[in-house]
């Protein structure tokens, strides 16, 4: 067997085919495997019928040398070595598993029975060669997130992070609950009107997953100075850093800079995003691996033709209000794709550029927007690095 074949094999006792990327065979004879969803599939020419005894045999009862042996033994094309080849080709493609890792080791029969619906959707969603699908929930289970900002974005990306077993959320927030959010902000009850944002989001995180550790603190982003010391929380909590930071608030005005530029310093991957009237995005920077968000602004900038008369302010082109239009939908739908980008930052899974923007148009839902984040070696803020 070739050294790449036997590398990715390694490992591997019992390979089968992830239960969600089951194979069939078409019309045709070819074999199909990884679910029918674009991305994710693949069909593979299968002239003399091995491929299709393969992917068959590949049902997690047998070591690779067995199946090998038996393959070759069943047809006249291949021999052991191709089989081999061709199991460590499904591997490194995702579409396998091992039937005998170890399952959720390091987690509780508690924490089996609370994540596995959601590890299965990871589990079809990831295209690594991973031998045991729940690393991504131990991964999880140990990632470190720092939120700011509590309202209806980031209510909802607190509710998912919790849900999903993140191990540790920092949330800040310097806002009491008032009756003009709750046509949005979902973590509250009219019972919370008048108290502390922070108060009732950490209340009803806990109740909704008490195996995360859920802290907060009522406090205002007033400068770089207040981003330096947050970002110091998680190492004073015992942990080390964050792992990311999601920024679900947007004021004051230069909040957004300002956290670009001390994630940049504190080598520490953020999220940003939320609802432009009926936009919807979140947006990921990865530093040292991705643009930042002034690589970003200066590319849309060089790419927008908004044919401007000469000296107008382009502010004139987007209407300003003392209050952004929102409902439950598009500030759920802003908080569920952080929550998205935070899993893929996280774990891998699925498999996204570091850096990248992601964008749903309400009015124009069939055409969502997705561009990477690319460095820019004239950017003012990273300088590419």
């Amino acid at each position: 067997m070739g050294r790449k074949a036997c590398a990715v094999l390694g490992g591997l006792a019992l390979p089968r085919v992830k239960p969600e990327h089951r194979p069939y065979r078409t019309a045709d004879g070819h074999v199909r495997i990884g679910s029918v969803i674009h991305g994710l599939g693949a069909e593979i020419e299968d002239t003399d019928g091995w491929v299709w005894t393969l992917v068959r045999a590949l049902d997690g009862t047998r070591d690779p040398g067995r199946i090998a042996a038996d393959v070759a033994a069943a047809h006249p094309a291949p021999d052991e070595d191709d089989v081999l080849r061709a199991i460590a080709d499904l591997r490194e493609a995702g579409f396998l598993e091992d039937a005998a890792a170890g399952g959720p080791e390091g987690l509780s029969e508690r924490d089996r029975i609370r994540y596995g619906r959601g590890v299965p959707l990871l589990r079809w969603m990831d295209t690594s060669s991973r031998t045991d699908s729940w690393d991504v929930q131990r991964t999880l289970s140990r990632a470190r997130v720092l939120l700011i900002g509590l309202g209806g974005a980031g209510g909802v990306a607190a509710q998912g992070l919790v849900a999903s077993g993140v191990g540790f959320l920092h949330c800040v927030d310097p806002d009491v609950v008032e009756l003009s959010n709750l046509n949005r902000q979902v973590l509250y009850r009219e019972r919370d009107i008048g108290r502390p944002k922070v108060e009732a989001a950490l209340e009803s995180l806990r109740a909704l997953n008490s195996d995360v550790v859920v802290t907060g603190e009522a406090a205002e982003v007033r400068g770089p100075e207040d981003l330096a010391r947050l970002l110091g929380t998680g190492a004073a909590a015992g942990g080390g850093r964050y792992d990311l930071l999601v920024l679900c608030a947007d004021q004051p005005a230069a909040l957004r800079s300002w956290v670009n530029q001390a994630c940049l310093e504190a080598d520490t991957p953020w999220a940003d995003g939320g609802y432009r009237g009926p936009l919807v995005t979140t947006s990921v920077y990865a530093p040292g691996r991705s643009g930042c968000l002034q690589c970003h602004r200066t590319t849309q900038a060089d790419s927008r033709d908004l044919r401007l008369p000469a000296g107008e302010d382009e502010a004139t082109v987007s209407p300003r209000m003392p209050w952004s239009p929102v409902n439950a939908v598009t500030a759920s739908l802003a908080g569920a794709l952080f929550v998205y980008a935070a899993i893929a930052a996280l774990t891998g899974v699925p498999a996204l550029p570091a850096g990248f923007r992601l964008e749903l148009n309400l009015v124009r839902p069939g055409e969502p927007g997705f561009e990477p984040v690319l460095r820019r070696a004239d950017c003012p803020a990273c300088g590419g690095a």
